[in-house]
């Protein structure tokens, strides 16, 4: 049986990698690499047994420090993985260090790889995930784009002779999660809310949070807001909050980072979702819930193209008006496509 190596470190990748596991597992065998880029529970451990993945292969527990050592460090350990287990594949996801790290390994070591999540583009460069995916895109063997637009981009990178629209693969994620059991007494009695009587808030992007000046005039901004707003408070969020900044009567329901089932349960029945976030939008999307990005600009153009996403600049002061007036319209097309996974795993048979 051939053996495929997949690489995850963050949130987004472990949601990613749920069900793509289940698709791969009859026609391959898979060997899992956790590089410990998030490596909190509540940021890590908690996905792996809500999504249904078996704990990993290896756990390479880089943790934090600079972009440089944190890929240098990935590197080492993925390269030791490939050098061991001599896979046939090698399969990355997202815009991650993990990612980088792992595509230029696999490279240099002649190993084939395929970039799940492909094309994404923002054209800001001062993103570090934005240097991160086109190093990948150019990189792999095979690139599954999620959407047309992302074909596009690659089409314009030259890149389209290895480029596949497969549909995004957050589809299959966000079907899963929805149907698993979830204690709806958390929202109803615990926040002591009702559905749609909420936003939803979270922030995480260093552009966004390490300035905690930005961060705290954001806060502000938001607390003029007509409803309650569920901050599930990311860790290298937390520490740049002031709250005493805030009056003592505020908006905000601070609460601690949560599963990827319970959160979906809080954004499917939010009012709106408020977000820096790049894969939150996606997944507002698809749970056909308004979203707002504070961000100037998105790798996920239709969104906005659609009238359910719209980007506010998290410099403007009037980030609560636009909130506010923020409608979206009746329709509601299929962005993202359906059965994402085994689509990526017949277009694998054919190169393995």
């Amino acid at each position: 049986m051939k053996k495929i190596v997949t690489v995850v470190g963050a949130r987004p990748q472990f949601i990613k990698l749920a069900p793509f596991s289940r698709a791969l597992k009859s026609h391959f065998k898979e060997v899992i690499v956790h590089t410990g880029q998030h490596y909190d529970k509540a940021m890590s451990e908690v996905f792996f047994t809500e999504l249904g993945i078996r704990q990993p292969d290896y756990n390479l527990e880089v943790g934090s420090s600079s972009h440089s050592q944190q890929t240098a460090a990935m590197m080492v350990g993925i390269e030791e993985v490939l050098l061991k287990e001599k896979p046939d594949l090698v399969v990355v996801f997202g815009d991650t260090n993990s990612t980088l790290a792992a595509t230029l390994v696999a490279s240099k070591l002649g190993v084939k790889t395929v970039h799940v999540e492909a094309g994404l583009r923002s054209f800001n460069r001062a993103m570090p995930e934005e240097l991160n995916r086109i190093a990948s895109d150019h990189l792999s063997d095979l690139l599954f784009a999620p959407t047309e637009r992302a074909m596009l981009n690659l089409t314009n990178e030259g890149l389209s002779g290895k480029s596949i629209n497969t549909g995004d693969i957050m589809v299959d994620s966000v079907k899963y999660s929805v149907e698993q059991t979830y204690n709806e007494a958390f929202i109803s009695e615990e926040l002591n809310l009702k559905d749609e009587e909420y936003y939803l808030l979270t922030l995480h992007r260093p552009s966004t949070v390490d300035n905690s000046s930005l961060l705290n005039e954001i806060l502000s901004e938001l607390n003029k807001l007509d409803k309650k707003i569920v901050f599930p408070v990311h860790p290298r969020t937390n520490k740049n909050i002031d709250h005493s900044k805030l009056p003592e009567e505020n908006n905000f329901i601070f609460i601690n980072p949560i599963g990827h089932i319970g959160f979906l349960n809080l954004m499917s029945r939010s009012h709106k979702i408020i977000t820096d976030s790049g894969g939150i939008q996606k997944e507002a999307y698809i749970l056909k819930v308004p979203c707002i990005t504070l961000r100037s600009e998105t790798e996920w153009v239709e969104t906005v193209e659609s009238g359910w996403n719209c980007l506010i600049d998290p410099v403007n002061n009037n980030i609560s008006d636009g909130i506010r007036n923020f409608i979206v319209p009746e329709k509601h097309g299929n962005l993202f496509g359906e059965n994402v996974a085994q689509k990526m795993v017949d277009e694998i048979k054919n190169i393995i």
